[in-house]
């Protein structure tokens, strides 16, 4: 089973950027499909992107097309998030999350068995 652990969340003003990371342990990363999901208070969980495991494919939310960026390095079992442009609705908990799953644009929540604890991304006006 596999660990994960974001970092680099905080406080930013809007137009701001701000990039997230997603440690791995306990299991080899590129074994997995890799994606971040967010949530805002009083609203459901977000997909946000995801990545198949070889970094060959990308998908986006349409809420974040063109400002937010998802990579991986395998060979150092971490997953990023770059986001730029932000916005005060783009505010929430960021998680991260691991399918091994096969690849299908994974868009669900539910399709990643595995979650990290979350970072916080606040966005003022």
């Amino acid at each position: 089973q596999v660990n994960l652990v974001e970092s680099g969340g905080g406080l930013v003003q809007a137009g701001g950027s701000l990039r997230l990371s997603c440690a791995a342990s306990g299991g080899t990363l590129s074994s997995y499909h890799m994606g971040w999901i967010r949530q805002a208070p009083g609203k459901e969980r977000e997909f946000v992107a995801a990545i198949s495991w070889s970094g060959s494919s990308t998908i986006y939310a349409d809420s974040v097309k063109g400002r937010f960026t998802i990579s991986r390095d395998n060979a150092k079992n971490t997953v990023y998030l770059q986001m730029d442009s932000l916005k005060p609705e783009d505010t929430a908990v960021y998680y991260c999350a691991a399918s091994n799953r096969i690849w299908s644009g994974l868009t669900r929540g539910l399709e990643y068995p595995y979650w990290g604890q979350g970072t916080q991304v606040t966005v003022s006006s």
